[in-house]
């Protein structure tokens, strides 16, 4: 079968560039529809790479009266009895994403740069000596008695000067204070303005933009908005057919199994408990532009912050994968810089989503969404644990994986010889028990498929099994202790015979680590017989 290549919008946020030029576009205009004849000012948080920018685009490209654009979309036949449609607004387009916000003065530059360009366009004079927020001000009501239309405010990335920010705790209170002044002009010309929108990653509880824009309607976790970032599953089914089967043609698998690996890979992001789940549009873009299942959101930037919150905090990484990780509702719309619980940052920044619904009190259990994003953010959290665990170091993952599928028993010890010896230097003793745990956590994690941890048994559980082709490893891990002792268990509680019938070659390791010296001080190894 002749294979169907279609321009895909991969990176693209202008909804005008993609109309024009014939990119697929997976059609949302149903939402801009509901969103524009409410007239109610919204906030909207979406991970990074989820499609905000173009959901702006398409709103300026609406309220600017470019009918031509939306020719053949849902929107077309939803506004044919309204005559008052497709006529031109105001629109101030406030983009965030350019900018180094951890400069001084990076917010103002943006700003400044943003108001020059307005007050050109309405003939207004330079108010260079006045403050920005007077001269935003003064922009909106001149537009108003000029064009005789309300303004619309559209925001995009509100919060990235805060997130770039936020190791500085001096600039993070300077940028709050400027959007105070800034933004507060929306409420306050609120009879000049016909549609605000504004989004961003995260909602700062505590700045004023919340506070003092109270009438924003906040439709992050709503049942009704669910879909409408992200690519939902009918979408991918009705608009991407080709791309399915070009990806399925490549890889050399069914179109069911390349849907399903898809799903694996792609798919999970929840925003409300009914709400439709939704699949990494840059991630899957990208994914059929290549035919390839590969990893692409951590492309665009690594969590540096969030992982060095996590480690500073101590926190257990075992619960990212144990159902143990719970919030409200409340908390994760929320987000306050000083708040220790790093729970909701982690939901808003797309490394969590949500994964049951408890109603009872209203919360949620949170897991990783996909495979994607489960093993980029643990490969990420693996550094600041044990140093240099990339290509080459001796104790990075595909090296291990290389070794266990060979039965190479004294390279998988080099290898736990070096991951417990780059484990980060501590004083505290209880910082660096957790430190030894969530390495061996991370480490068989991180092996994938090859791995069971804590695994139980009529007697037990053991740390962690191990199973390829050819082999079969249960590990037991002490800690100041002995490998003999960790062996012994092994053999005691009988955890080898679920494998009695198994044809694979069993091991049996006890491994133990000493506080003192802080390295693996026992390796013992047993034959299944």
């Amino acid at each position: 079968m002749k294979q169907t290549i279609r321009n895909l919008p991969i990176g693209i946020q202008s909804f005008e560039k993609i109309r024009i030029n014939n990119y697929v576009y997976v059609d949302k205009t149903p939402y801009i529809y509901r969103l524009v004849h409410t007239n109610v000012p919204y906030f909207l948080s979406r991970p990074r790479r989820f499609g905000k920018s173009l959901l702006l685009s398409t709103l300026k490209a609406y309220w600017e009266g470019r009918k031509d654009l939306f020719k053949g979309l849902k929107i077309e036949e939803l506004e044919k009895d309204n005559e008052n449609a497709w006529e031109p607004y105001p629109v101030f387009y406030l983009d965030f994403n350019t900018g180094n916000y951890k400069e001084d003065m990076a917010l103002e530059g943006i700003l400044e740069e943003h108001l020059v360009n307005w007050e050109e366009q309405y003939g207004l004079k330079p108010g260079i000596e006045q403050s920005l927020p007077i001269r935003f001000k003064r922009i909106i009501r001149a537009a108003k008695n000029q064009t005789g239309r309300g303004c619309v405010i559209l925001v995009d990335e509100y919060d990235k000067a805060m997130l770039e920010s936020m190791e500085n705790e001096a600039l993070l209170e300077h940028n709050k204070a400027v959007f105070k002044g800034f933004f507060s002009n929306l409420k306050s010309e609120d009879e000049s303005i016909q549609f605000t929108f504004i989004t961003g990653v995260t909602k700062f509880s505590k700045v004023s933009i919340f506070s003092d824009l109270n009438n924003l309607r906040d439709i992050s976790m709503t049942s009704d908005y669910a879909g409408i970032c992200g690519i939902t599953e009918d979408e991918m089914r009705d608009d991407f057919i080709y791309e399915i089967e070009n990806m399925a043609a490549e890889q050399d698998i069914s179109e069911k199994e390349c849907f399903a690996r898809i799903k694996e890979k792609y798919d999970g992001y929840h925003f409300h408990q009914k709400g439709k789940g939704v699949y990494n549009p840059y991630s899957l873009l990208n994914a059929f532009s290549d035919r390839e299942f590969g990893d692409y959101w951590f492309e665009t930037g690594t969590p540096t912050f969030l992982v060095e919150r996590l480690r500073k905090t101590n926190f257990d990484a075992r619960k990212f994968t144990d159902d143990t990780l719970y919030a409200t509702k409340k908390m994760l719309k929320d987000y306050r810089d000083d708040n220790p619980d790093i729970i909701p940052l982690l939901y808003q920044t797309g490394y969590l989503t949500l994964k049951e619904y408890h109603r009872d009190d209203d919360s949620f259990t949170l897991a990783f969404p996909n495979e994607e994003v489960k093993y980029g953010f643990l490969e990420s959290l693996t550094p600041a644990y044990v140093g240099n665990a990339g290509a080459g170091s001796g104790k990075d993952i595909l090296t291990l994986k290389r070794y266990i599928e060979s039965g190479d028993l004294d390279s998988i010890r080099n290898v736990f010889i070096a991951l417990f010896a780059g484990i980060t230097y501590t004083s505290s003793e209880t910082v660096f028990e957790h430190y030894f745990q969530t390495v061996i956590y991370l480490t068989f994690t991180l092996l994938g498929e090859y791995v069971y941890c804590e695994q139980h048994t009529s007697l037990g559980r053991i740390d962690c099994t191990v199973e390829t082709r050819q082999f079969i490893y249960l590990f037991e891990f002490k800690r100041d202790d002995s490998a003999e002792k960790a062996l012994r268990q092994i053999e005691d509680m009988h955890y080898a015979d679920t494998y009695a019938a198994d044809k694979r070659t069993l091991y049996k390791i006890g491994v133990n680590f000493s506080s003192e010296t802080r390295q693996l001080d026992g390796w013992e190894v047993a034959d299944q017989l």
